[in-house]
């Protein structure tokens, strides 16, 4: 029994090569994600910041319970510290210097750790080809109430009533119809016919492919806070 015991609790003991290739999976992680933030911070999408920010601090903290020197996470969770007051003032020159001084602590660990010859950087192009970085929603909102503003109310129905009559619908009951579909919206946006009624008739806007999606998740954003 005796024996038995020892042997299960050898086989599951983690082994140094366990632990370096669990190190190298996280390090893997922080550097895409630590690109991923520089592009988000930089573009002001504030949430997918502050995303990738608690996943930078995560991987961080799995990573302190695999080194033989944890204060060097430590060090580097305090710069973390400066990046999120950065994002949650929303302050884009901040978060570019508190970025800039977390990368030098990244590589102060790393030479400190006999790994000088991994450097990071300030990324110079995108990580990934197929997400996009700027704030979609806030930019469909801007161009909603600029392009659309003028005729229909936006949010606030009582607020925003238009001088038209009769009123085009608010976006609000847009998006509450049953009938509402993202698809159905890039079709209209996108169609010549603008008549929608008798008597209405809707102006073209001329809006581009990239607007029109960003109006589209808007509106789905809209949709989806209304549900909740």
């Amino acid at each position: 029994m005796v024996a038995i015991l020892v042997t299960l609790s050898a086989s599951g003991a983690a082994t140094p090569a366990d632990v370096s290739a669990t190190l190298s999976d996280l390090m893997t992680k922080l550097q895409l994600q630590h690109a991923k933030l520089w592009f988000a911070g930089k573009l002001s999408n504030w949430a997918l910041a502050g995303y990738e920010l608690q996943q930078i601090d995560a991987n961080l903290e799995a990573t302190s319970k695999l080194l033989t020197d944890p204060p060097r996470v430590d060090r580097a969770k305090e710069q973390l510290k400066a990046v999120r007051q950065a994002l949650q003032s929303k302050n884009v020159p901040a978060f570019m210097t508190s970025y800039a001084s977390l990368t030098n602590e990244c590589n102060g660990c790393h030479r400190g750790s006999g790994y000088a010859s991994i450097t990071i950087q300030v990324p110079l192009t995108l990580p990934v080809p197929n997400q996009l970085f700027v704030d979609q929603v806030s930019e469909g909102r801007a161009l909603v109430h600029a392009s659309c503003g003028t005729c229909h109310a936006v949010t606030d129905a009582v607020k925003e009533a238009p001088p038209l009559r009769p009123p085009p619908p608010g976006f609000l009951e847009i998006v509450n119809r049953p009938s509402f579909s993202a698809d159905d919206l890039r079709q209209f946006l996108t169609s010549n016919h603008r008549r929608i009624g008798p008597s209405q008739a809707m102006p073209n806007p001329r809006l581009s492919e990239y607007q029109i999606e960003a109006i589209v998740a808007y509106l789905e954003t809209l949709r989806a806070d209304q549900r909740r």
